[in-house]
């Protein structure tokens, strides 16, 4: 007879693990799981429709681990399980995107169970060699918080501490779940109260004192402008900007991973600043500022063409999710959510000086019917399509430079990957936002989730198109079509066969996967002529589904951004010493 666990005997309303768990998730906000299948989660896996989540099913872990950041970037946390060892190391690189562009996902692994552990078995998707933490250790450095599920008094406190941390923290954890702690109990009774996701306040005086410090500077600046980057996003501050820029109409920027954060249509929005391969107008009032007010800025190579800023720190202030900086003073643990809603509240507009932000000047995107289509006219007409609460998702590569022309309409949602640069990653990425999107108005009223992909990237993560179709998702997917890896030409090797690709049959591709009917409709498009004549029809802009183009460029054809970026980044990749 087994002996009674004391430890769970007086659970008042006693749940099983995994239910704790996936209704955890439902409470923070998600609503569909991606991953794999794999013995270790399969009975896991079984909990998941009681709790109210969806399964999505992907093709591949990567591909899944790309959806899962996807589709963390519209809903404001995403979730995927994969199996021990296996699974979740080819998950590890799309998880490592997440946590260097500052991105909620939280990554559950079903393991084997403590028992086996312990009695140290040689198990299959282990190593061999009785180490069953080799591959958490492996994702502790991609995480900022790991909980293994070893022991039941403590599980339901683990959970709530690493889901806390994922959302606030905007990072992911790895949550090590052992077959055998599925079924055990927990105490149900704490999921009457929902985990505490709000931001920790700063001390009062400490932020009293930043915020005095930078309006005596504000005031004093006679050319003051924003400048607003990727982490004014991610750690959602956005609001707080809105009513900053409503409020001193000051001139505002974006970095090319800050792209969506502003509302473009803004009478104060000035376009984006990459250093020197900005537009002119933007580089000269940016550079020439005498006080720029940076905002969750993540100064990258490729978010700065190749570290071109010309921005002085005497004339810097950068305010983060976890300290402040003014000049060359840094104010550790004063977050800037904070500290901008005190800055809006407490600012005298007569003492602003406020200079008017660069004229948006319409380029020529006029249409010589039967010209190729070249990417500076391209990604000048292309705002003419999109509508307002599009998302856009750009693939690292010609998309990623070209886009920065791009106007927006107001509320558009922008996604893309300048850092970490994963090429493939853009195409999981869309899938998941587009669920995500479909999560939060249905099938019939979802936005449209709309992919720039090049044919190199695409032939990484492609599969994943079975799964938007799968799905029903509403995805209008471009396949810059120009014989490869566009962006690595230009830093290295114009003409060497290692940056070309097979040449596929793109249009067929959604018949591969098993589109029919209204599910998908593919186009091939070679001249303006075409392209306008698509953009303009009534029924792609209207119907649902995929669809699918096939958008042929020239080769060689690159956007000037991408080209001054890639020249940058070969010069430092050369560097001897």
């Amino acid at each position: 007879m087994a002996s009674l666990d004391i430890r769970t005997k007086n659970l008042k309303k006693p749940v099983d693990v995994a239910e704790y768990l996936f209704t955890r998730l439902h409470q923070i906000g998600i609503r569909s799981v991606h991953g794999l299948p794999g013995d270790f989660n399969l009975v896991a896996l079984d909990y998941l429709p009681k709790a109210g989540l969806k399964w999505v099913g992907n093709c591949n872990e990567l591909n899944a681990a790309y959806a899962a950041d996807g589709y963390a970037r519209v809903n404001g946390i995403g979730a995927i399980i994969t199996t021990f060892g296996v699974g979740e190391l080819s998950a590890v690189n799309g998880i490592a995107g997440a946590y260097s562009e500052h991105v909620p996902v939280v990554h559950i692994v079903g393991c084997p169970s403590t028992v086996n552990q312990r009695s140290n078995l040689l198990l299959h998707h282990t190593l061999g060699n009785g180490d069953f933490n080799a591959f958490a250790n492996m994702s502790a450095a991609i995480s900022c918080a790991v909980a293994k599920l070893n022991d039941p008094a403590e599980i339901a406190g683990q959970i709530d501490h690493a889901l806390r941390e994922c959302y606030l923290r905007s990072r992911p954890v790895y949550i090590m779940f052992p077959t055998d702690m599925v079924e055990k109990k927990v105490e149900g009774e704490r999921l009457e109260t929902e985990i505490d996701l709000s931001e920790p306040s700063n001390d009062p005086d400490r932020e009293d004192y930043v915020v005095d410090v930078v309006l005596k500077y504000l005031y004093a600046a006679q050319k003051p402008v924003v400048l607003v980057d990727a982490c004014a996003i991610r750690h959602r501050v956005l609001d707080e900007v809105h009513d900053l820029i409503d409020k001193t109409q000051l001139p505002v920027f974006v970095t090319p991973m800050g792209k969506g954060a502003i509302n473009e249509t803004h009478p104060s929005f000035g376009g984006v600043y990459a250093g020197s391969a900005s537009s002119p107008d933007v580089k000269e009032m940016v550079e020439g500022s005498d006080l720029v007010i940076s905002i969750g800025a993540l100064k990258s190579d490729f978010n700065t063409a190749g570290f071109s800023y010309r921005l002085s720190q005497l004339a810097s202030v950068d305010l983060h999710s976890d300290h402040c900086t003014v000049r060359y003073s840094e104010y550790p643990n004063v977050r800037m959510k904070g500290v901008l809603r005190k800055i809006v509240a407490k600012l005298d507009l007569s003492q602003i000086k406020v200079l008017p932000a660069p004229k948006f000047e319409e380029p020529d995107a006029t249409t010589d019917d039967g010209a190729v289509i070249k990417q500076e006219w391209f990604w000048a007409r292309i705002d003419g399509f999109l509508r307002q609460g599009d998302i856009v998702v750009t693939e690292t590569g010609t998309a990623n430079f070209g886009v920065w022309e791009t106007r927006f309409p107001a509320n558009v949602t922008a996604l893309n990957q300048t850092l970490w640069g994963s090429i493939g990653w853009a195409v999981g990425a869309c899938q998941g936002a587009a669920l995500a999107a479909q999560d939060e108005a249905g099938v019939d009223k979802a936005r449209r989730t709309i992919l720039f992909e090049g044919d190199g990237s695409l032939q990484l993560t492609v599969q994943e198109v079975s799964t938007m179709i799968r799905h029903h998702l509403n995805v209008i997917l471009f396949v810059i079509c120009n014989d490869g890896y566009t962006i690595e030409r230009y830093i290295h090797g114009m003409d060497e066969t290692y940056n070309d690709i097979a040449t596929w049959r793109y249009k067929d591709l959604p018949a591969v996967f098993g589109a029919s009917g209204d599910a998908a409709k593919s186009y091939a498009i070679h001249t303006r002529g075409e392209l306008e004549a698509l953009l303009t029809e009534k029924d792609f802009n209207e119907r649902k589904g995929l669809r699918f183009v096939e958008l042929y460029m020239p080769r060689e054809d690159a956007p000037k951004s991408l080209m001054i970026t890639a020249e940058a980044s070969a010069k430092r990749n050369a560097l001897t010493e």
